[in-house]
């Protein structure tokens, strides 16, 4: 994993899938049917946000970390 952006899992009962998000970056969320499957299309979809980011010229938020403790 080279991103090293916050990513949130969780259980999606309506969805019936594994739901990751990812809160920095604006609407960057994936699914799959178990947290592995979930993981690997978050990074995908990672990547892809930020190449649409540069392309359009728009800024990229720096990764803080963990944003907020449960």
């Amino acid at each position: 994993m080279e991103n090293k952006y916050e990513i949130i899992l969780y259980w999606s009962k309506e969805d019936n899938a594994v739901i990751a998000e990812v809160p920095e970056l604006s609407g960057c969320m994936a699914d799959g049917s178990d947290y592995t499957e979930a993981l690997v299309n978050i990074e995908v979809v990672i990547e892809q946000w930020i190449q649409t980011a540069k392309d359009l010229g728009r800024e990229i938020p720096l990764p803080k970390g963990k944003l907020m403790y449960a």
